[in-house]
């Protein structure tokens, strides 16, 4: 669906994903579920009326393979740069094994991993830190989630792109799942409170509008 002109969330890939569509187009993460890359070519190709070569730029919020999955085939099908937080890169690329809880917990996502959610490393071009600038959007490091988790802020239509680091259900705002750091996390949250935007989107969940950054403060305030 549209968001706002320019602006589209692409659903069924198990994780949402953006594409922001000016001159070329960017992509906010990528789904990780088999097959998702199909849905989003078929997306840009039947509703954008583009071609998958005009992504030039795909941009990771975090490296957790429902976000980063598809990277790897979306690059290679169109020669995008893939970007994300230097903190980040080595997960992404193979470098580093992705960590996951411990206990039932962890072992549940550890099955969920092998069995649905399998991906090839993909080796970023951009490593990106707080405040730099990629594709019109200025990155906000917001770890907690994962070390190098980012928000994106694009100043244009006052939308502020989260990741896993809150989400909203249709009635409330909530941590995303799976935290590395809860305090951490709580302090990004108090870090994006203080930015006036207009609209939340998430990597699970639902768009959080109007008024998002004034509903995002009195959610900071209510944190322990």
């Amino acid at each position: 669906m549209e968001i706002v002109p320019g602006i589209h969330q692409i659903d069924g890939v198990n994780g949402n994903c953006f594409i922001i569509v000016r001159n070329g187009l960017t992509l906010i993460d990528t789904g990780g579920m088999p097959r998702n890359s199909a849905k989003i070519v078929k997306y840009i190709q039947d509703i954008l009326k583009r071609k998958p070569s005009e992504i030039k730029t795909i941009v990771l919020t975090h490296f957790h393979v429902d976000h980063a999955g598809n990277a790897c085939d979306l690059k290679k099908l169109s020669g995008a740069r893939v970007a994300i937080h230097e903190a980040d890169a080595d997960y992404v690329a193979g470098r580093k094994t992705q960590p996951v809880p411990g206990g039932a917990k962890g072992m549940i996502v550890k099955v969920l991993m092998s069995l649905f959610f399998r991906s090839m490393p993909v080796e970023p071009d951009i490593k990106l830190c707080d405040q730099d600038t990629i594709a019109g959007l200025t990155t906000i490091h917001t770890p907690g989630h994962t070390p190098g988790s980012i928000c994106l802020f694009d100043r244009s239509s006052k939308i502020l792109f989260v990741g896993d680091l809150m989400r909203f259900n249709g009635t409330d705002i909530e941590m995303g799942p799976l935290n590395s750091d809860t305090r951490e996390v709580q302090k990004s949250i108090n870090k994006i409170a203080a930015i006036d935007f207009d609209i939340m989107l998430s990597g699970h969940g639902i768009p959080l509008r109007p008024d998002a950054s004034v509903k995002v403060r009195e959610f900071a305030k209510s944190l322990p």
